[in-house]
């Protein structure tokens, strides 16, 4: 029962919410190239090659645009089923490893913290490496007690989920497990793990699985193996390629945040973990404080961050969470609650004070819609708080464990849900069923110095970008004639045309109404102006 009432509750909200930019359209609509056009091979944006992740969540969200049709649910199904399908792993690593009531409180923590249930409910490829990763992982932890039958099975489960790691986000999926086990064996003086490994098998393995595709794409696009594999994997961490410049302490308020309201239960876990395996053989706690460690502080030093590239340590911090809670009396969980309680206070002041957030009166009107989400989702991590509370003094913690983790999933659904007030700014959904009459294929859609992310998805055709790169620049570089250099080649072809359609900023559109261009406003919102060619 509270296994189907989770899928419920976890499946229910994909519909709702408009896709947003940058990676939710992204990844939607190479996803809807791929599936129109049936190249499985070649990745492409907006028409154009895009090398920068391999192609599993592709394929897979391609496969359900055919199956189920094109729909901000389809988007973002492959996310949601792999978070639902990690929180399950949760659960029966949890229950292998520390038993019954630990891997409940396991599963409950990893789906209810705050950043775990959003990204599952976004489309980024962040959930499913973290799935991957954590079947890799947990099929590791059990394939190290040699006594158990299917120790090599176990095994040889993690050198496939490795390979559709790196199918999924590129060689950080053999990085991180890679840099654990040296860590752990090093501090340990155990070899053991690495004589476990099956390394011809697994290796060959690996291989089958993922060398296809990788031969395949070079052979069609004999630059894929210089953009993959230097740019995206070595300039991205060693470089400020990208163009993000967070501090090296980055990460940790985004794990305060995100791991709420069990923040302090996960760092009071994983310092516990270190010393409770009992001597003498393959210690799992101390394996997975290192994975969390090491994870941590990888991206850590990385001069490419965002907040989710840490995701993969949640679901071994719920483990190891799950694992303390199962063992707190009364009393230890009181406390613990605490800090869960001042999560949802702090978030009531925010909801109270939000409006003060917006720049001008549109988005201060957007923050003022979003305030009774925030509110409401406040309300009731609190009513959890309270419901938990009166549980655990009556000797209840687990049904105390559950009673939170239940009113925190549902309040930070709410938080994610209530982000549509401010879809309007974040996404084209609105201003693309403002132009729908006008936006045939047949027409020439200019995209000019800017690119919406979502705009070419809603629209279900790709635009012509006008002297604008950024990280397409690689894809015009192969195929120049995909776009319009300059400006002034685009204000040629706007005359030539009998007719056109183009978006621009605000800034852009005055500039080109200065310059006497021909234009007639058919879509606008607080970011982008949408004209045609009268």
């Amino acid at each position: 029962m509270l296994a189907a009432a989770f899928a419920a509750i976890w499946f229910s909200t994909l519909q709702y919410r408009s896709l947003v930019r940058p990676d939710e359209g992204r990844y939607a609509e190479i996803a809807r190239e791929m599936a129109v056009s049936g190249d499985w091979v070649t990745p492409r944006l907006n028409g154009l090659k895009y090398f920068e992740k391999p192609p599993l969540q592709y394929w897979a969200t391609a496969a359900a645009f055919r199956t189920f049709g094109q729909h901000e649910w389809t988007a973002r199904l492959w996310p949601a089923v792999t978070g639902f399908a990690c929180v399950l792993l949760v659960f029966f690593t949890g229950r292998r490893l520390f038993g019954g009531q630990a891997a409940a409180a396991a599963a409950a923590v990893c789906a209810s913290s705050l950043f775990f249930a959003v990204i599952g409910h976004m489309n980024t490829l962040d959930m499913g490496l973290t799935f991957f990763l954590q079947a890799a992982l947990s099929a590791f932890l059990l394939a190290q007690d040699g006594e158990r039958a299917g120790a090599r099975g176990w095994m040889l489960l993690a050198w496939a989920a490795l390979a559709l790691g790196v199918l999924t986000k590129g060689l950080v999926a053999l990085v991180l497990p890679a840099a654990t086990l040296a860590a752990y064996c090093l501090l340990q003086r155990d070899a053991g793990p690495v004589r476990r490994l099956h390394l011809v098998v697994g290796v060959a393995l690996l291989l089958a699985l993922t060398v296809p595709w990788f031969i395949a794409v070079s052979a069609a696009n004999p630059e894929f193996p210089r953009f993959f594999f230097i740019h995206e994997h070595f300039e991205r961490f060693l470089t400020k390629v990208h163009g993000r410049y967070e501090p090296p302490w980055y990460f940790i308020p985004v794990f305060v945040v995100g791991a709420a309201p069990w923040s302090f239960v996960k760092l009071h876990a994983a310092a516990a973990a270190w010393r409770a395996d009992p001597p003498g053989g393959f210690r799992p706690r101390r394996f997975l404080v290192l994975w969390i460690v090491l994870v941590f502080a990888f991206f850590s030093a990385s001069d490419s961050k965002l907040p989710s590239y840490i995701l993969p340590i949640f679901p071994a911090a719920a483990l190891l969470a799950g694992e303390l809670l199962s063992r707190m009396g009364p009393r230890a969980l009181t406390i613990h609650l605490v800090p869960a309680a001042a999560a949802g206070a702090i978030l009531l002041g925010a909801a109270l004070l939000v409006e003060r957030f917006g720049d001008d009166a549109v988005r201060r009107a957007m923050l003022a819609d979003y305030r009774p989400w925030l509110a409401g989702s406040a309300l009731l991590l609190l009513a959890g708080c309270a419901a938990a509370a009166r549980l655990v003094r009556r000797g209840r913690t687990s049904a105390g464990v559950l009673a939170l983790a239940a009113a925190a999933l549902t309040s930070s659904l709410g938080i994610a849900l209530g982000h549509e007030s401010l879809g309007r700014s974040n996404s084209a959904h609105y201003i693309a069923a403002q132009i729908a009459p006008w936006a045939r294929a047949d027409i020439p859609f200019y995209s000019v110095r800017m690119y919406e992310q979502t705009l070419p998805f809603y629209l279900g055709r790709t635009v012509t970008l006008v002297e604008y790169r950024d990280e397409m620049g690689f894809g015009l570089d192969q195929e120049p004639w995909r776009g319009i250099p300059t400006l002034a080649e685009f204000l040629r072809r706007w005359r030539e045309d009998r007719e056109a359609l183009a978006i621009m900023t605000p800034a852009t559109h005055a500039e080109l109404l200065g310059r006497g261009v021909p234009m007639q406003v058919i879509g606008r919102d607080a970011r982008h102006i949408i004209v045609r060619k009268p």
